[in-house]
Protein backbone atom coordinates (compact mmCIF):
# COMPACT_ATOMS: atom_id res chain seq x y z
CA UNK A 1 0.00 0.00 0.00
CA UNK A 2 0.83 3.36 -0.58
CA UNK A 3 3.31 5.33 2.09
CA UNK A 4 0.27 8.00 1.76
CA UNK A 5 -3.15 6.55 1.96
CA UNK A 6 -6.09 8.07 3.94
CA UNK A 7 -9.11 6.44 5.22
CA UNK A 8 -11.83 9.10 4.80
CA UNK A 9 -14.86 8.10 6.95
CA UNK A 10 -17.83 10.48 5.97
CA UNK A 11 -21.89 9.89 5.78
CA UNK A 12 -23.87 8.17 2.83
CA UNK A 13 -26.10 11.34 2.49
CA UNK A 14 -25.24 14.81 2.10
CA UNK A 15 -26.67 16.25 5.42
CA UNK A 16 -28.68 19.50 5.50
CA UNK A 17 -25.92 21.94 5.31
CA UNK A 18 -24.40 22.46 2.20
CA UNK A 19 -20.77 23.28 3.68
CA UNK A 20 -20.74 19.34 4.09
CA UNK A 21 -20.75 18.45 0.49
CA UNK A 22 -18.35 21.61 -0.11
CA UNK A 23 -15.48 20.23 1.94
CA UNK A 24 -16.10 16.49 0.90
CA UNK A 25 -15.12 17.95 -2.94
CA UNK A 26 -13.01 20.30 -1.45
CA UNK A 27 -10.92 17.64 0.73
CA UNK A 28 -11.17 15.05 -2.82
CA UNK A 29 -9.04 17.80 -4.46
CA UNK A 30 -6.41 18.33 -1.87
CA UNK A 31 -6.04 14.55 -1.64
CA UNK A 32 -5.53 14.14 -5.26
CA UNK A 33 -3.08 16.87 -6.00
CA UNK A 34 -1.37 15.64 -2.68
CA UNK A 35 -1.14 11.99 -4.68
CA UNK A 36 -2.64 10.61 -1.49
CA UNK A 37 -5.15 7.27 -1.79
CA UNK A 38 -8.07 7.45 -0.60
CA UNK A 39 -9.42 4.30 1.10
CA UNK A 40 -13.34 4.87 2.03
CA UNK A 41 -16.54 3.52 2.43
CA UNK A 42 -17.18 2.59 -1.37
CA UNK A 43 -20.09 4.38 -1.66
CA UNK A 44 -21.65 7.00 -4.35
CA UNK A 45 -23.92 8.51 -2.82
CA UNK A 46 -23.83 11.68 -0.30
CA UNK A 47 -20.29 13.03 1.28
CA UNK A 48 -18.76 9.68 0.00
CA UNK A 49 -19.62 9.95 -3.46
CA UNK A 50 -18.92 13.45 -3.73
CA UNK A 51 -15.65 12.71 -2.05
CA UNK A 52 -14.96 9.87 -4.31
CA UNK A 53 -16.35 11.57 -7.87
CA UNK A 54 -13.67 14.26 -7.18
CA UNK A 55 -10.71 12.73 -6.24
CA UNK A 56 -11.15 10.48 -9.74
CA UNK A 57 -11.96 13.63 -11.52
CA UNK A 58 -9.01 15.04 -10.14
CA UNK A 59 -6.25 11.73 -11.45
CA UNK A 60 -6.89 10.71 -7.44
CA UNK A 61 -6.52 7.24 -6.40
CA UNK A 62 -10.02 5.57 -4.54
CA UNK A 63 -10.34 2.64 -2.99
CA UNK A 64 -13.30 1.32 -1.68
CA UNK A 65 -14.31 -0.60 0.72
CA UNK A 66 -17.80 -2.03 1.35
CA UNK A 67 -19.49 -4.80 2.06
CA UNK A 68 -21.10 -7.74 0.32
CA UNK A 69 -24.66 -6.22 2.03
CA UNK A 70 -24.21 -2.82 0.89
CA UNK A 71 -22.78 -3.87 -2.97
CA UNK A 72 -26.29 -5.91 -2.90
CA UNK A 73 -28.06 -3.19 -2.42
CA UNK A 74 -26.37 -0.93 -5.29
CA UNK A 75 -25.03 1.63 -3.12
CA UNK A 76 -21.23 1.27 -5.08
CA UNK A 77 -19.35 3.56 -6.81
CA UNK A 78 -17.75 1.50 -9.53
CA UNK A 79 -15.89 4.42 -10.93
CA UNK A 80 -12.88 4.27 -8.96
CA UNK A 81 -9.68 2.92 -9.07
CA UNK A 82 -10.52 -0.44 -6.84
CA UNK A 83 -13.24 -1.93 -4.82
CA UNK A 84 -12.56 -4.39 -2.45
CA UNK A 85 -15.80 -6.58 -0.79
CA UNK A 86 -15.91 -8.10 2.58
CA UNK A 87 -17.96 -9.82 4.62
CA UNK A 88 -19.20 -7.49 7.27
CA UNK A 89 -19.13 -4.32 8.49
CA UNK A 90 -16.27 -5.16 11.14
CA UNK A 91 -13.95 -6.95 8.48
CA UNK A 92 -15.14 -3.38 6.61
CA UNK A 93 -13.34 -1.16 9.11
CA UNK A 94 -10.48 -3.69 10.09
CA UNK A 95 -9.53 -3.46 6.23
CA UNK A 96 -10.00 0.44 6.17
CA UNK A 97 -7.45 1.02 8.98
CA UNK A 98 -4.89 -1.63 7.85
CA UNK A 99 -4.96 0.34 4.29
CA UNK A 100 -4.77 4.11 6.00
CA UNK A 101 -1.49 5.74 7.21
CA UNK A 102 -3.99 8.17 9.18
CA UNK A 103 -7.97 9.05 9.33
CA UNK A 104 -9.70 11.98 8.08
CA UNK A 105 -13.43 12.20 9.64
CA UNK A 106 -16.31 14.39 7.75
CA UNK A 107 -19.81 14.72 9.09
CA UNK A 108 -21.75 11.71 8.91
CA UNK A 109 -24.56 9.60 10.92
CA UNK A 110 -24.32 6.09 12.75
CA UNK A 111 -21.99 4.47 10.80
CA UNK A 112 -19.43 7.61 10.92
CA UNK A 113 -19.59 7.68 14.57
CA UNK A 114 -18.65 4.11 14.72
CA UNK A 115 -15.69 4.21 12.85
CA UNK A 116 -14.77 7.36 14.67
CA UNK A 117 -15.12 6.06 17.87
CA UNK A 118 -13.40 2.37 17.06
CA UNK A 119 -10.02 4.54 15.16
CA UNK A 120 -9.65 6.37 18.56
CA UNK A 121 -10.49 3.75 20.73
CA UNK A 122 -7.86 1.12 19.37
CA UNK A 123 -5.99 4.75 18.92
CA UNK A 124 -6.26 4.85 22.60
CA UNK A 125 -5.40 1.52 23.77
CA UNK A 126 -2.33 1.93 21.34
CA UNK A 127 -3.20 -0.95 18.84
CA UNK A 128 -1.96 2.17 16.57
CA UNK A 129 -0.72 5.46 16.64
CA UNK A 130 -2.43 6.72 13.25
CA UNK A 131 -3.54 10.39 13.39
CA UNK A 132 -7.20 11.00 13.59
CA UNK A 133 -8.34 14.66 12.09
CA UNK A 134 -12.05 15.73 12.90
CA UNK A 135 -13.19 17.75 9.95
CA UNK A 136 -15.54 19.87 12.12
CA UNK A 137 -17.51 21.54 9.47
CA UNK A 138 -19.74 23.99 10.19
CA UNK A 139 -19.65 23.04 13.86
CA UNK A 140 -21.03 19.87 12.93
CA UNK A 141 -18.78 18.11 15.98
CA UNK A 142 -18.66 20.77 18.73
CA UNK A 143 -20.80 18.57 20.42
CA UNK A 144 -19.07 15.67 19.93
CA UNK A 145 -15.93 18.25 20.85
CA UNK A 146 -17.88 19.16 23.75
CA UNK A 147 -18.95 15.42 25.44
CA UNK A 148 -14.82 14.96 24.60
CA UNK A 149 -14.15 17.63 26.59
CA UNK A 150 -16.54 16.71 29.56
CA UNK A 151 -15.26 13.25 29.39
CA UNK A 152 -11.92 14.51 30.05
CA UNK A 153 -12.86 17.08 32.76
CA UNK A 154 -14.97 14.08 34.45
CA UNK A 155 -11.67 11.86 34.67
CA UNK A 156 -13.60 9.14 32.25
CA UNK A 157 -9.94 9.62 29.68
CA UNK A 158 -6.85 7.95 30.40
CA UNK A 159 -4.80 10.87 28.70
CA UNK A 160 -5.73 14.14 26.78
CA UNK A 161 -8.27 13.23 23.71
CA UNK A 162 -6.62 16.63 21.74
CA UNK A 163 -3.19 14.88 22.14
CA UNK A 164 -4.26 11.70 19.40
CA UNK A 165 -7.29 13.79 17.41
CA UNK A 166 -6.61 17.06 15.93
CA UNK A 167 -9.85 19.20 14.90
CA UNK A 168 -10.31 21.71 11.88
CA UNK A 169 -12.55 23.13 10.16
CA UNK A 170 -11.56 23.37 6.69
CA UNK A 171 -10.26 20.78 4.31
CA UNK A 172 -7.13 23.59 3.82
CA UNK A 173 -5.94 23.45 7.52
CA UNK A 174 -5.74 19.02 7.86
CA UNK A 175 -2.32 19.55 6.32
CA UNK A 176 -1.23 22.61 8.20
CA UNK A 177 -2.97 21.69 11.92
CA UNK A 178 0.00 20.20 13.15
CA UNK A 179 3.52 18.64 11.93
CA UNK A 180 2.17 15.05 13.52
CA UNK A 181 -0.73 15.36 10.73
CA UNK A 182 1.35 16.05 7.90
CA UNK A 183 4.66 13.47 9.07
CA UNK A 184 2.05 10.74 9.78
CA UNK A 185 1.67 10.44 5.79
CA UNK A 186 5.04 10.66 4.43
Amino acid sequence: MSQKSVAVFCGSREGDFPIYTSHAIQLGKILARKQMTIIYGGGKRGLMGALSVTAMKHGGTVIGVIPDFLLQKGHTNTDITELRIVSDMHERKKLMYELCNMAIVLPGGLGTMDELFEMITWNSLKIHDKKIVLLNSGNYYQPLINLLDEMQSSMFLHENWRERITVVDSPEKIFQAAPVVAASVK
